[in-house]
This record gives structure tokens, C-alpha cells and sequence, in this order.
């Protein structure tokens, strides 16, 4: 199997660069390497200052790079079903052009490139695949889809496959319309087996990571935060962090403001995402544009290191069903339950330990939910949250409901 790191972050802190900084450092040092954008507005081509195309393009010694396109990615894997689609448009009176256009499916293109990641790790031709993902929010939804269509598979799909072969003849008949046949139903249940196997790969934390790429802002580390324990909640192992574009001391007198505005967030980082390392990379004399400036970045965070090394194995907390409700697990050795408070505002849960403090950003499904307790055993801090919060009473005034 190949190692795949996906880089993902806010919109704008740099991971592009940093994703083909690590490609190139890797190549460098002897991998056969593939880095990949599953960004729609690519800038990877832009990074190595080098045309890319839908394939595989070589930039070097042992790197290949490649920008999906949409109407390449959706042939390959959505033939069938999109050529069904199409179809339907005509069947409702759109001329053929129109009606190709309009069986591009949102989210189509970035699936594919998803799917891409796996066929690469199966053709066996890297020993290395760097994925520069779209922004956070974009990723996080991507990621999700495998586990949604692994239910619809089981699920739905079964009934709504019967029920189509049964009506399609009396359907078509009577309406005209094209029915989907087995052949779009085949396609459609390969697409599941793909999405699950992207899972089985993306999950599997000795060959798979995730890497959050930040700058030191509030809003920006907030946002990776979120994105940190949602790719936990679904299983996505995190084993970096790289804080991007640090001021150096002697930034001058210009940049002094903003230089003590990183000093203060630098502690929120370590707080937010311990014991996940953590790696800086410097705001760099020149834009990080071609292959000697994506050298010189590429060393500046990982030195000597080998990029690709497995740099923090397990899960700092996780998130599973207990009772009627949620239970979150955090593991805190080497910790006395005398040693442990908790606060909570909203979505944030602050564990302090001693003079150590954690900031967890919670999950969306435990946004309404209360916490019911908790307890501390072979040192692991286990935190009970409701189903939901309470339903809000009514008051009967007068034969009305307010």
C-alpha cells in the first residue's frame, strides 16, 4: 500500500504550498510520489509553476503531479449514471448540449477525485500519494460520504432497486420517461463498494493521515479545531499539525503587531491539538512559487525528519454511543482524578489539568445535548452527554397552548 497524507485546512493558510513542499522533499529523498489537488479551484499547477492535466503529469525525479477535471473525472467513473441523467433532461425537453451540462452533479468532480486516491494506492505505481483537499468544510463533507453511502447501500438502495424493476415498464409505458435499467443500478452499486474502500484506506492509520495546515489567527485555529474532531468522530487519523507563515523575531517594525499577535495564539495551538505534534513553517523572503522555493520550505519544517513518517499514532479523544446517550473519551495518563476540572461554554469543553489546559471543540450531534456527568478511571476522563436537551414546556392558559 502507499502512504497518503491528505493536507486540508481553511481556505488561504497555505496548504497547497505545504502539500507540494512535502511531495517534493519526499521525491527528493528517493520516493516515487504523486501529489494530487481535489481542490475545484486548483493551485497546484500554480505551486510548481507547471501546466497540470486530469493525469498523472511528471514534474521531476520519482514526482508526478495531477489537477482533476470535472468532465474527465465524471466519464471515468460516472458514465453510465450521468449518461441516465442526461436522459432524464432531454426526456423534459432540453436540447443534448444543455442536458449534459445540467447531469453535472454538485459534488460529482470532487468524488471522483476521491476515487482517484484509491486507484492510485491500488495501481501500486508510488510509494507515496500527497492530496491537496479542498478547504476544511469541503473535505469534512467529502469524507463523510463513504459511511452516508455505505448506509443508503444497505438501506435504501435495496427497496428502491426492487421497486424500480418492478414499475419501470408500467412507468415508461405510460410516461415516456426513461427508467433507470440494472446496468445504471450496477454502476451505482460499484460507486458504494469505491466509496467504502476510499474509507477502508483514508481510516487506516498506518498508511493514512491527516495533516491541518493553520496560520496563527483566532478564527483560523477555531475552524481546525472543528475540523480536527470531526475527522476523529469519523475515524480519520491526525498525525500533524503545521503552523504556517510564522513571523521571524527580526520581522521589524511593520510587522511588530502582527508578530505579537502569533506570540499570543502560539499556546492556544498547543493547547487545541495536544499530544498531536506540531510543526511551524516560516513566512519565507519570497513567494513560494517553483520548485526552490518549495525546497526551501519543505526543509524548513521538516529538516532532517522524513516527511512521511507516521508522526502520532491513536486518538486524543472520541466520541461513541452510551446508554440513551454520547460518551466522550479523553485520555489523560500519568493524571490523578484530583487533578481534573471541567467548564463548559457552548460548543467548547475546557479540560484543565493541574496548570494544563485543553480546549475540545465538540461535535455537532453533541451541540444540544447536556452533560450528565462524568468519571475518571485507568486514566481515561469519560464525559456523559444527553441525547438531547430537554423539550421545552408549554403553559395551558385560558384552553390555549403558548
Amino acid at each position: 500500500m502507499a502512504r497518503i497524507i491528505v493536507y486540508t485546512g481553511k481556505g488561504g493558510v497555505g496548504k497547497t504550498s505545504i502539500a507540494a513542499a512535502t511531495a517534493l522533499l519526499a521525491a527528493e529523498r528517493g520516493l516515487r510520489t504523486i501529489v494530487m489537488s481535489t481542490d475545484a479551484a486548483h493551485s497546484l499547477a500554480d505551486s510548481f509553476d507547471r501546466p497540470l492535466g486530469p493525469e498523472p503529469t511528471p514534474l521531476g525525479p520519482n514526482l508526478w503531479g495531477q489537477e482533476s477535471d470535472v468532465f474527465h473525472n465524471i466519464e471515468r467513473y460516472w458514465g453510465t449514471i450521468q449518461r441516465y441523467v442526461a436522459s432524464i433532461f432531454a426526456w423534459r425537453g432540453l436540447d443534448d448540449v444543455m442536458a449534459q451540462e445540467m447531469s453535472v452533479l454538485p459534488g460529482m468532480d470532487e468524488l471522483a477525485s476521491l476515487l482517484w486516491i484509491a486507484e492510485h494506492n491500488d495501481a501500486g505505481e508510488f510509494d507515496l500519494i500527497v492530496v491537496d483537499a479542498a478547504p476544511t468544510g469541503e473535505t469534512l463533507r467529502l469524507l463523510s460520504l463513504p459511511e452516508a453511502g455505505r448506509w443508503w447501500l444497505e438501506k435504501i438502495y435495496p427497496i428502491q432497486r426492487r421497486i424500480a424493476q418492478l414499475t419501470s415498464p408500467i412507468v415508461s409505458r405510460m410516461t415516456g420517461m426513461p427508467m433507470p435499467n440494472e446496468e445504471v443500478y450496477q454502476a451505482g452499486e460499484e460507486l458504494f463498494h469505491r466509496l467504502e474502500h476510499i474509507r477502508g484506506l483514508l481510516s487506516d492509520p498506518e498508511h493514512s493521515s491527516i495533516r491541518v495546515v493553520l496560520n496563527l489567527e483566532r478564527m483560523v485555529i477555531k475552524e481546525a479545531q472543528r475540523s480536527f474532531t470531526y475527522f476523529h468522530l469519523y475515524g480519520y487519523p491526525t498525525d500533524l499539525i503545521v503552523v504556517n507563515r510564522v513571523l521571524p523575531a527580526d520581522a521589524g517594525p511593520y510587522f511588530a503587531a502582527w508578530r505579537e499577535a502569533q506570540q499570543r495564539h502560539q499556546p492556544l495551538v498547543a493547547e487545541a491539538f495536544e499530544p498531536v505534534p506540531i510543526r511551524s513553517a516560516p513566512f519565507l523572503d519570497h513567494e513560494v512559487v517553483g520548485e526552490a522555493m518549495l525546497g526551501q520550505l519543505g526543509r524548513a519544517i521538516f529538516a532532517d525528519e522524513d516527511p512521511t513518517q507516521v508522526y502520532f499514532r491513536g486518538r486524543p479523544y472520541s466520541v461513541d454511543h452510551h446508554g440513551d446517550g454520547y460518551r466522550l473519551s479523553l485520555q489523560l495518563p500519568f493524571t490523578s482524578k484530583e487533578e481534573v476540572g471541567l467548564t463548559r461554554y457552548g460548543d467548547e469543553l475546557v479540560v484543565q489539568v493541574g496548570t494544563w489546559r485543553r480546549n475540545l471543540i465538540l461535535p455537532r450531534l453533541l451541540l444540544d445535548a447536556q452533560t450528565a456527568g462524568a468519571q475518571f478511571e485507568d486514566h481515561t476522563l469519560q464525559i456523559q452527554f444527553t441525547a438531547t436537551r430537554p423539550a421545552p414546556t408549554r403553559e395551558k392558559t385560558g384552553g390555549s397552548t403558548r
